[in-house]
């Protein structure tokens, strides 16, 4: 995120860090990296530099119902498991540091969870910018290492139910019935913008039902998955490849791990079948693909139907919003294909 949360005080943060991880702050400074989640680089009194992330709960929920706590506890969940798979054997997991009591979070008031991180030294990269095919099957021999983990890093993981989060809001755009809330700048441009595109999103929304379907049919393919792995969620370091941002992390069809990192020409999904003997499956990338469209679309929805006032996160979550409006209304369902 571009721009700290308005409602998490900087002293509360900082107790936080003292109080659970016993950290002596010297300084903590706010980083403009990533998006979904906030940043701040810490250095403590010892010359020690580390990595805090805070989670708005309120962004972490399905639906509108669902309730802080639930929210708390798949973040809660994803973490352990992230913590299990380096503790198994993952040593390219970049895991949450333990609580003094454990934990690999902890709550900071209802809205929001921490998290602290080992500063990792090295390069980073955009979210779309492969460096290199070393770099894309680098990566995807560490996707293939949590696909194959043990019993002991897996247990307790949260299984993926293929549920659109914020789906509640999104129907209720896509009616473009009643009087829009004045929420913001964006309110009534990004309802307007979802009216106008709600044919396409709506024949996506039943293709994805169907894929469910399918996939559900299948629990014997289903593996632990990262979510996330583009290049944004990978570093390299001296000691190589790691994988950052854990949050995402599902049991699930192999496909949602494998369709962002397959540059087209079936090289990724070739070497993933000579390496695990499984096949990928192209009813599942098109289930993963699409269900990246609509989780964007419906993120954005719910971002813009709440109160926001118009900071540099709101401008690029309009221009992603219209992007994949935009990006689905050119092709049939059945027919994705990435936009990027």
């Amino acid at each position: 995120m571009l721009t700290p949360p308005d409602d998490l005080p900087e002293d509360v943060l900082r107790s936080a860090l003292v109080r659970e991880w016993g950290l002596g702050i010297a300084s903590l400074e706010y980083r403009a990296v990533g998006r979904g989640s906030h940043h701040w680089e810490v250095v403590d009194t010892e010359g020690g530099r580390w990595f805090v992330s805070v989670d708005d709960l309120a962004t972490k929920r399905l639906t509108l119902a669902d309730p802080l706590d639930a929210a708390y506890a798949r973040l809660w969940a994803a973490l352990g498991t992230a913590r299990r798979l380096h503790e198994h054997g993952c040593g390219f997991v970049v895991a949450p540091i333990p609580t003094r009591d454990g934990e690999p979070l902890v709550r900071t008031g209802d809205r929001f969870g921490v998290a602290v991180y080992p500063y990792v030294d090295g390069e980073s990269f955009r979210w779309a910018e492969w460096a290199s095919p070393a770099h894309r099957r680098g990566v995807l021999d560490r996707v293939i290492a949590v696909h194959a983990a043990p019993a002991a890093a897996r247990d307790d993981a949260p299984v993926d139910d293929f549920a659109i989060p914020h789906r509640d809001e999104l129907e209720v755009g896509l009616a473009g019935t009643g009087d829009v809330p004045d929420t913001g700048p964006y309110a009534r441009l990004a309802a307007r913008l979802l009216v106008a595109h709600a044919a396409p999103v709506r024949r996506l929304l039943a293709r994805h039902a169907e894929l469910v379907l399918a996939a559900r049919a299948r629990p014997d393919r289903m593996v632990l998955t990262h979510g996330e792995p583009h290049p944004g969620n990978t570093m390299r370091t001296a000691d190589g490849w790691r994988l950052i941002d854990w949050d995402t992390v599902r049991v699930a069809p192999p496909e949602r791990d494998l369709w962002l990192m397959e540059p087209g020409d079936g090289s990724v999904l070739d070497a993933y079948a000579e390496a695990t003997g499984v096949t990928p499956l192209p009813e599942m990338l098109e289930l993963h693909r699409g269900w990246w469209h609509l989780a964007d679309v419906a993120e954005e929805t719910s971002r813009f139907r709440a109160p926001h006032t118009g900071t540099e996160d709101d401008d690029e979550s309009y221009a992603i919003l219209r992007s994949v409006l935009e990006h689905i209304s050119t092709l049939p369902a059945g027919h994705l294909k990435s936009p990027w």
